[in-house]
């Protein structure tokens, strides 16, 4: 049971990997394509009816102090490490997708780097959304060595996986 369990996790991690991947390359290509003006603007239209209802809500006033001082370079910086980051994980995402063990290793090499810089920016400034995400990262990790060194691809994985899941409730009546 508990190796299933661990299984799922994986699929799942995966599975926010690309979407997270995939959101990062979209956010790259906003902050590189639209200028800093109409992003503030878009920014305030956006979190106009809830700082009307919470002059104080968090996230909404993070969103609009955090593009009010957007600058060019720090947009730059910010979109090339969107747009490398997102790449990155989509490639991996694709790879293990096209059933390669090969790409394994290169995952966590990757994840590995990136953990590096996450932890590095842990020191400098920490937040819980950074921290949340290097967590995140830190058990994909072990989740993809996992997989790894049972030798099984991601469709071996999921074919593995789905099968648990669809006679599961049959297992449980015995």
């Amino acid at each position: 049971m508990r190796e299933r369990v661990l299984d799922l996790a994986f699929l799942v991690g995966v599975l926010l990997k690309g979407v997270d991947g995939l959101v990062e390359v979209v956010g790259g290509v906003v902050l590189l394509a639209v200028p800093s003006d109409r992003l503030l603007g878009a920014a305030r239209a956006v979190t106009a009816h809830e700082l009307a209802e919470d002059p104080h809500d968090v996230l909404a006033n993070l969103l609009v102090h955090g593009v009010q001082h957007l600058d060019l370079g720090t947009s730059r910086f910010l979109a090339a490490y969107l747009l490398l980051h997102g790449l990155v994980k989509l490639a991996i995402v694709a790879a293990l997708l096209l059933g390669t063990r090969r790409v394994y290793p290169w995952a966590i090499a990757a994840l590995l780097g990136f953990l590096v810089f996450q932890v590095t920016q842990l020191i400098a400034a920490p937040t819980v959304t950074v921290l949340v995400l290097t967590v995140f990262d830190v058990l994909i990790v072990v989740l993809t060595w996992r997989e790894w060194r049972q030798g099984r691809t991601l469709r071996e994985t999921w074919r593995s996986t789905v099968d648990w899941v669809v006679r599961r409730p049959a297992d449980t009546r015995d």
